[in-house]
C-alpha cells in the first residue's frame, strides 16, 4: 500500500515532494491515552480497526465507561474483553474480566480474594507519578502495583492477554509463607469473572472448567448501557504456559468462586440470581516458577462453543504456542496501513499537531465495530455491525471521513444498517451489544445511507450495496411510523400531516420531546432522500422531499429576542403548538448562560423542545439550506453578528454535535476568513494530546473525526458533494482512496506554521486551483477532486477579510438557491 501511495502522488508531479515528507509510520505517532480522564472516556486498549473485542484494562473510576482511567488514583480490577469508546450513558460492555494474582492468603486456593472489590489493586507509578501504562495501535501494556507485568493484544473477535510474574516479591508487597518448608515462593493464579460487566448487571450466569484442557467457558445476561434491552454474552478462556507443549498443561488447582470464596475443583455453575451484585468466576493455580502466562479469550453472542470457535479459529493451536509478538505486530501492521492513506507533511509543524491529527483520525475506527457472524437476532450473510452509539452524534463528520479514506469499510457499515431495517423495519439510530438503544435526535441512520450513496452512487454495485435496498430503507424511516419511535424510525404522522413536530402532540409509541430538535433532524433527513431520489431518477420523491425539507421554517419564530442579547439577533427556532401559535423556550436554555442551569439531556421530562444545545445552536442548525437562514436571520451581516454573539459569549458548545459547523458558516456569508480563525481557535483552545485533551465524551469517534477535519481544513457537508474549504494545518495534506484508486494532494503556499492560539497567521485562503486550473471558490470543493484524483493547491495570506470568489457562485451550495442538483424552491423565504 505504501509503494502504492508513493507512485500515485509520483504520476501527479509531486514525486520530489512526497519522498521527502511520506511519513512511513503514522501509526507510531497515535497517542491512544487522549481523552482518557476527564470525561473523555476514550478506550486506550488492544483492537483492531472496527474490531469486535477490545481488550483493555477496567478501573473503578467513576468515570469509566470505556472502563480505563489514567488516573492514578483509581485501581485496576481487570481486563476484560469488550468496551465501547468516548460514550455517555451507563458503562457499556466491560464483560469477562481476567485479572492475575499474585499472592494469596497462607497460600491457600481457598483463601484467594476473587471479587471486584477485594482483588483490584493500584499501577505501578513512574517517577513523574503517572500511571507505567503503554499503548500504541493493537496492543497495551501496564506494571501493576504487585509487580505483574500485564500485555494485552486482539484479533477481531478474540483477546489474547500475556501476564509476566515477578521472580520474587515486591518490596511492597508481603510474601506468604509455605507451611511445609517455611520459603517464600510465588504461586501465580489467574482468575476469570464471569459476571462482572461494567455495571454489574449479570443475571443467569453459568460456567464450566474442563477437567482435561483447564478451558473455562461460561456466559451470562447483561443490561444494555443507553437502552432498555439486555443482552446474552458467552465467554470461552484457554491458558497456554509458553515452552509447555499443550494448551492447560501444568495447571496444579482449578474451582469456581463465588465473591471471595474459591471452592477447589469445582467444574460446573449454574445459577440463577435475583440482586444485581453476585459474583461468579474461575480460578486457575500454576507452577511455582511459572513467569509468563498467555491467556486466549474468545467472546460470542451466540454461544460458548461459537466463542471457542471464534478463538481456535483466529489464534489456532500450534506446537510452537500461541505467537503473542506475531499478533500484536500484525494488528500494528493493519493500523499503520489504514492510517497512512491520509499523508501530512511534518515540515514546520509542531509535533502535537502532527500526532493529535493522527490520534483523531486513529479513534474514528474503534467503533463501530464489525460484529459479523456474531448477530443472534437473525441469520444473514450480510455484515453486521453494532456499537453504533450514536448515529445522531456521528453522521456529522465521521462517514463524510470514511468516505475520503475507508469506502469498503463504510461500504460494510451501510450494508449492515440496511440489514438491520429489512429485518426489523427501520434503520437504527442508536445500538449497543446487538440491543436497541434510545433515539437522541431524529432518525440519523438516514444521513450515513445518504452520504455513502451521493458519494459513491456510481459505484455501489462495485461495493456491493444494492441502490435500492438502500431507498427502501430510507423510505421507511420517512413514510412509517414505529411502535416506539423512542427507539428507532421518526413520529412520521404528524411530521406528514402538520411539518412540524408540535409540543402538544401526544401518541401512544413514544416520549413527546425534543419536538423542535426532531423538527430539524427530520427536515435534513428528508433533504437526504431527496439528494439520493434525485440519483435515482425519481423525480416526483426528489421534489416531495426537497419540499418537505423545506419545514424547518415552520419552526421558526421571528420575533424572539436573547435576554441582553445584540438587537441585531432577532429570530430563534422555538417549539409550536398544534394550532400554529408558538411556545417560548429561552434562546439561552440549555446553555452555560442559561440563569435555571437546565440541561437538555436525554430523559422523560425534557418537554422544552431542545437536546443537548441550545435554541441559539439549533437556530444555526439547516446544514443542507444556510442561504434560507442567513434570509430568516435577516440578511449577511445580520448572520455574522449572531455568529459572533454565540461564539463569543459561548454559545457554542465544543464539547457537543450540534455546534460543530458553527466556526465554519461564516462561509455562508463570504467571509471565510473569519471561519478558518474561528475554527483553528477551537483547536487550540479545546484539543490536545494530554489524557484529558478532549473537551468532553469523544462519542464514538465524532470527536475525532471533527478535530481531523479542522485540522485538514475541511468541512463536510453530509449527502453532498461538496466540503467547506478552509486551510490545513500542514503544507501539505494527501488522501489516497482505495475504491477509485486515486489519490488528491491540497498543497498550501505560503504555509509557515500554525499560530499558537489560533489567531492571526498566513492562514487565509484567498485562490485556489485544482490540476492547474482557477478555481471559482475559495469556500468550498467538489467531491470529484476526491473521486478522479487531483491537485488543489492553495494560495494563503494573512489578510483574514478575503472573500469566497468574485460572484454568487462562490458561496457554499444551499437547496433554496439550487446548489444541490436541479431541485430549488422559492419557500417563500419567510414563515
Amino acid at each position: 500500500m505504501k509503494n502504492l501511495l508513493i507512485g500515485l502522488v509520483f504520476a501527479l508531479g509531486y514525486a520530489g515532494s512526497a519522498q521527502s515528507w511520506f511519513i512511513e509510520d503514522p501509526a507510531s505517532l497515535v497517542n491512544l491515552f487522549i481523552g482518557t480522564t476527564n470525561g473523555g472516556h476514550v478506550f486506550p486498549g488492544a483492537t483492531l480497526p472496527h474490531g469486535m473485542v477490545k481488550v483493555g484494562m477496567d478501573t473503578d473510576s467513576p468515570g469509566n465507561q470505556a472502563g480505563y482511567d489514567a488516573d492514578p488514583q483509581y485501581n485496576v480490577t481487570g481486563f476484560s474483553q469488550l468496551h465501547d469508546s468516548g460514550t455517555g450513558g451507563g458503562i457499556s460492555l466491560s464483560n469477562f474480566k481476567i485479572f492475575p494474582l499474585l499472592t494469596c492468603e497462607q497460600d491457600y486456593f481457598e483463601y484467594c480474594k476473587t471479587s471486584l472489590e477485594s482483588r483490584k489493586v493500584l499501577r505501578n507509578l513512574l517517577p513523574d507519578g503517572i500511571p507505567d501504562d503503554y499503548a500504541q495501535p493493537g496492543y497495551f501494556s501496564t506494571n501493576l502495583s504487585t509487580g505483574i507485568r500485564v500485555e494485552l493484544t486482539a484479533t477481531r473477535r478474540v483477546a489474547l492477554h500475556r501476564y509476566t510474574f515477578p521472580s520474587a516479591f515486591p518490596s511492597n508487597v508481603s510474601a506468604n509463607p509455605n507451611t511445609n518448608t517455611n520459603n517464600t515462593y510465588i504461586h501465580p493464579r489467574i482468575a476469570v469473572d464471569v459476571t462482572n460487566d461494567g455495571s454489574q448487571t449479570s443475571t443467569f450466569p453459568l460456567m464450566t472448567i474442563n477437567t482435561t484442557t483447564k478451558r473455562v467457558t461460561g456466559g451470562a445476561q447483561f443490561q444494555a448501557s443507553f437502552g432498555p434491552g439486555r443482552y446474552t454474552l458467552y465467554m470461552c478462556a484457554d491458558f497456554q504456559v509458553p515452552g509447555v507443549d499443550a494448551v492447560g498443561a501444568g495447571i496444579e488447582e482449578y474451582g469456581a468462586w463465588l465473591a471471595d470464596y474459591p471452592v477447589q475443583w469445582t467444574e460446573n455453575v449454574e445459577q440463577v440470581y435475583y440482586g444485581f451484585r453476585d459474583e461468579l468466576g474461575a480460578l486457575l493455580t500454576f507452577p511455582v516458577k511459572t513467569t509468563t502466562i498467555l491467556t486466549r479469550v474468545g467472546v460470542s453472542y451466540i454461544s460458548t462453543d461459537q466463542a471457542c470457535s471464534n478463538a481456535e479459529e483466529e489464534i489456532p493451536d500450534s506446537g510452537t504456542g500461541w505467537d503473542f509478538d506475531g499478533l500484536r505486530e500484525s494488528a500494528y501492521d493493519t493500523w499503520k496501513e489504514l492510517l497512512s492513506r491520509i499523508q501530512v507533511d511534518p515540515t514546520g509543524v509542531d509535533q502535537e499537531i502532527v500526532s493529535l491529527f493522527y490520534s483523531s483520525l486513529y479513534r474514528t475506527h474503534i467503533v463501530p465495530a464489525d460484529y459479523t457472524g456474531e448477530n443472534p437476532l437473525w441469520n444473514s450473510t450480510e455484515p453486521y455491525y453494532d456499537s453504533l452509539y450514536c448515529n445522531w452524534d456521528t453522521y456529522r463528520t465521521l462517514y463524510s471521513l470514511y468516505a475520503l479514506h475507508a469506502p469498503v469499510d463504510f461500504a460494510r457499515i451501510v450494508r449492515g444498517l440496511i440489514n438491520i431495517q429489512q429485518h426489523e423495519g427501520w434503520l437504527p439510530e442508536c445500538r449497543g451489544a446487538t440491543q436497541k438503544q434510545y433515539i437522541q435526535g431524529g432518525s440519523n441512520g438516514d444521513p450515513i445511507l445518504g452520504e455513502f450513496f451521493v458519494k459513491f452512487y456510481k459505484y455501489a454495485d462495485a461495493l456491493n450495496v444494492s441502490a435500492t435496498d438502500l431507498y427502501n430503507a430510507l423510505l421507511a424511516d420517512a413514510e412509517v411510523q414505529p411502535p416506539n419511535w423512542d427507539l428507532e424510525g421518526r413520529q412520521v404522522n404528524i411530521w406528514k400531516s402538520l411539518g412540524w413536530i408540535p409540543q402538544d402532540g401526544y401518541e401512544s409509541g413514544g416520549t413527546n420531546s425534543k419536538q423542535v430538535s426532531r423538527t430539524l433532524e427530520h427536515a435534513f433527513g428528508d433533504f437526504v432522500i431527496s439528494q439520493v431520489a434525485q440519483l435515482l431518477g425519481k423525480t416526483e420523491d426528489a421534489a416531495k422531499y426537497a419540499q418537505r425539507s423545506g419545514n424547518f421554517a415552520n419552526v421558526w419564530n421571528p420575533n424572539v429576542t436573547v435576554p441582553g442579547g445584540p438587537s441585531s439577533v432577532v429570530g430563534m427556532m422555538q417549539p409550536r403548538f398544534m394550532n400554529g401559535t408558538f411556545n417560548y423556550t429561552d434562546p439561552r436554555h440549555c446553555s452555560v448562560n442559561d440563569p435555571t442551569q437546565a440541561t437538555c439531556y436525554l430523559n422523560a421530562a425534557n418537554h422544552d423542545g431542545f437536546y443537548e444545545s441550545s435554541p441559539l445552536v439549533y437556530s444555526q442548525y439547516v446544514p443542507h439550506d444556510t442561504a434560507r437562514l442567513i434570509v430568516l436571520q435577516g440578511g449577511p451581516q445580520n448572520f455574522i453578528d449572531r455568529l459572533n454573539f454565540i461564539m463569543d459569549e459561548h454559545y457554542f458548545d465544543e464539547t457537543d454535535e450540534p455546534s460543530q459547523q458553527i466556526p465554519f458558516m461564516y462561509h455562508y456569508a463570504n467571509t471565510p476568513g473569519h471561519s478558518t480563525q474561528r475554527s483553528r481557535q477551537v483547536i487550540s483552545g479545546y484539543f490536545n494530546t494530554s489524557v484529558n485533551g478532549l473537551p468532553g465524551n469523544d462519542d464514538s469517534g465524532a470527536m475525532g473525526s471533527y478535530a481531523a477535519f479542522y485540522l485538514a481544513g475541511l468541512y463536510p457537508l453530509p449527502a453532498t458533494r461538496q466540503f467547506l474549504l478552509s486551510s490545513p494545518y500542514f503544507p501539505q495534506i494527501s488522501f489516497y482512496n482505495p475504491a477509485f484508486n486515486t489519490t488528491t494532494t491540497i498543497i498550501a503556499h505560503g504555509f509557515n506554521g500554525n499560530p499558537a492560539d489560533g489567531t492571526g497567521g498566513s492562514v487565509f485562503v484567498q485562490n485556489v486551483t485544482i490540476n492547474d486550473q482557477p478555481w471559482h471558490s475559495c469556500c468550498y470543493i467538489e467531491w470529484d477532486a476526491f473521486e478522479q484524483g487531483a491537485v488543489i493547491e492553495l494560495q494563503l495570506t494573512d489578510n483574514i477579510n478575503v472573500t469566497c470568489g468574485s460572484d454568487s457562485s462562490a458561496l457554499p451550495p444551499s437547496l433554496s438557491t439550487g446548489g444541490y442538483g436541479d431541485f430549488s424552491y422559492d419557500f417563500g423565504m419567510g414563515v
